[in-house]
């Protein structure tokens, strides 16, 4: 296969690979549109491969759905295990993945600031694990509003409204892992009897 050819096997599967990580995080071409300023019409083209994707569209499409533009684009490996820490701001604070692969667990970081934001619950696919490193985690989950200190964890299946902030009065640091197909994180293993 010439460079040529590979170029544009490259291009026609960058639509293909939008349009499922999209609906791997359950959001529409709307919700899309207002986070990364693409219209919608244009993200509808790209996912349909009938407009070619751009470095100017791709850029803002790597960051909403949080992966590395070579993902995006299914680039070659380099052969670097090394997780590449990019922080992106989010919410007013600071997320930095864990995890390279979309789909699947994928792992953050949080550092979250004071708010006094008041709770939005909302729900979507999948299932979560949060663990609090420092500070305090003001989490509401369906009927319950409890907040998490070091130490403490929470899982939960994200089809309950749920959201989170940190209460204060120092910034927050979390954990979270995430399974959009609902997947749990750990199992529980029985002791082996002698």
């Amino acid at each position: 296969m010439t460079d040529d050819a590979d170029l544009a096997g490259a291009l026609e599967a960058v639509g293909p690979r939008l349009r499922e990580l999209r609906r791997q995080r359950g959001a529409t071409l709307t919700e899309l549109s207002e986070s990364t300023g693409i219209s919608v019409s244009t993200l509808s083209r790209l996912e349909s491969g009938q407009r070619k994707p751009t470095l100017e569209l791709l850029l803002p499409l790597a960051r909403a759905h949080q992966v590395s533009l070579d993902e995006l684009v299914d680039a070659p490996e380099t052969g670097d295990p090394r997780v590449q820490l990019r922080p992106m701001k989010r919410f007013g604070q600071t997320i930095i993945p864990l995890t390279r692969r979309p789909g699947g667990l994928q792992a953050f970081k949080h550092v979250m600031p004071p708010s006094n934001a008041e709770p939005d619950p909302r729900s979507h696919e999948g299932y979560e694990w949060l663990y609090v490193l420092s500070g305090r985690l003001r989490l509401v989950l369906g009927q319950h509003d409890v907040i998490l200190r070091p130490g403490e964890v929470a899982e939960f299946d994200t089809h309950v409204p749920h959201w989170f902030a940190n209460p204060g009065p120092e910034p927050a640091e979390l954990l979270s892992l995430f399974g959009p197909q609902g997947e749990r994180m750990h199992i529980r293993a029985q002791p082996r009897r002698s």
